[in-house]
């Protein structure tokens, strides 16, 4: 079977956090809005510890961390919940970037219809987006900034740290979406200045369907967010429905997993990353994104005079490999990333993604090396 390469998309489950989602799926079992007997009270304590263990990651606390379906869910709940109190404050500017993922991108495209200006900044030619121009674009009736963490298509990363200190005098709030970050990239996201942060759990090794809000309380006060659904309640009125314990446990178990093995896990993927570009230096790749700002698991790269799905045909029983996100993969139109990055069609069309985690397992780099030479002759 080929080789896993496309951890950008989806991780697989980690065995330990795989033993404690079927733990709280099949043994303990209990809602964890039951309180009137045991059941319910352990799952409300696997829930509540969940909630510490992905607060730690960003230096937040357990009232801060509302549990979601994911990234995608989260990213909706940060601007859209965020709307209401806009058009009663009167501000009803965004800034934004061109290179964020589809799941900020149409929720923006939402609220453009709905009468709120959009200010989308450039990135330079490598991927990462300028502090100065997102600062440059901030009005008076500016309600938003919201800013990925790592690049889903580039893994490179964005310098929040810098931005959120550029905003520390402004009174917008500032939102990052770091499906591809959390729990990687530590020490950004615990700028106090970052109010809202969307996190995906099947990224870090948990199961897909969890994910998680954080959203920081300044001066004492959370965030203004309005739900998007309402029913029962849960999660302090901001996403009513049965919490999935076991996926939350999951979800906060990888979490916890990823703080502690940060560093060795980094280092696997350095040293991954390194023999692959060894292996495939002789055919001059080009990679796209700032190599000096990009995360160790992710590289996008372009092959002179060959078109990625060549490539990815030649190599399909070796490693499984991206042209681009996944959510946008069956199109197969071009990448808005790295159009806005000014890439020339030619290198666009030749795009690759690799991604990996500290669990993969080497791939065939002969064979790869051989295929390629086949293609080149």
């Amino acid at each position: 079977m080929a080789v896993y390469l496309d951890c950008a998309a989806t991780t697989p489950i980690d065995p330990r956090v795989y033993a404690v989602v079927t733990h709280y799926l099949a043994e303990e079992f209990g809602n964890s809005g039951s309180r009137t007997h045991e059941y319910g009270i352990r799952a409300r304590r696997a829930v509540e510890k969940a909630r510490d263990q992905v607060a730690q990651v960003v230096g937040a606390s357990r009232g801060e961390v509302t549990f979601t379906s994911g990234a995608t869910e989260s990213n909706n709940l940060a601007l859209l919940g965020l709307a209401p109190h806009g058009s009663r404050s009167g501000r009803r500017h965004i800034v934004s970037t061109r290179i964020e993922h589809h799941a900020v991108l149409e929720p923006l495209a939402q609220l453009r219809e709905q009468g709120f200006e959009i200010t989308l900044v450039e990135p330079n030619a490598g991927g990462w987006i300028d502090p100065a121009s997102v600062l440059s674009a901030l009005r008076s009736d500016t309600l938003l900034v919201s800013v990925m963490h790592v690049n889903n298509e580039t893994g490179v990363i964005q310098p929040l740290a810098r931005i959120a200190e550029l905003l520390d005098q402004s009174p917008v709030y500032f939102h990052a979406d770091a499906a591809q970050g959390f729990g990687k990239d530590v020490e950004s996201l615990r700028h106090r200045r970052i109010d809202l942060i969307s996190i995906s759990g099947h990224k870090i090794h948990a199961p897909k369907g969890v994910g998680a809000l954080v959203a920081r309380r300044r001066n004492g006060e959370r965030p203004p967010l309005a739900p998007l659904m309402y029913g029962g309640g849960q999660e302090r009125g901001l996403r009513s429905g049965t919490l999935p314990v076991h996926l939350i446990a999951g979800l906060g178990l990888a979490a916890e997993l990823a703080l502690e093995e940060c560093e060795n896990r980094a280092q696997a993927c350095r040293e991954f990353g390194g023999r692959l570009m060894a292996a495939l230096e002789p055919f001059h790749p080009r990679i796209n994104g700032d190599p000096e700002r990009r995360t160790p698991n992710i590289l996008n790269l372009s092959f002179p005079d060959l078109d990625a799905e060549v490539v990815i045909e030649a190599w399909k029983d070796l490693v499984a490999v991206s042209n681009g996100a996944a959510c946008t993969s069956q199109s197969y139109t071009c990448s808005h990333v790295l159009s806005a990055m000014g890439l020339d069609r030619g290198r666009m069309d030749g795009a690759i993604r690799f991604s990996w985690s500290h669990l993969t397992e080497a791939p065939d780099l002969a064979r790869m090396v051989w295929a390629l030479h086949e293609l080149t002759l």
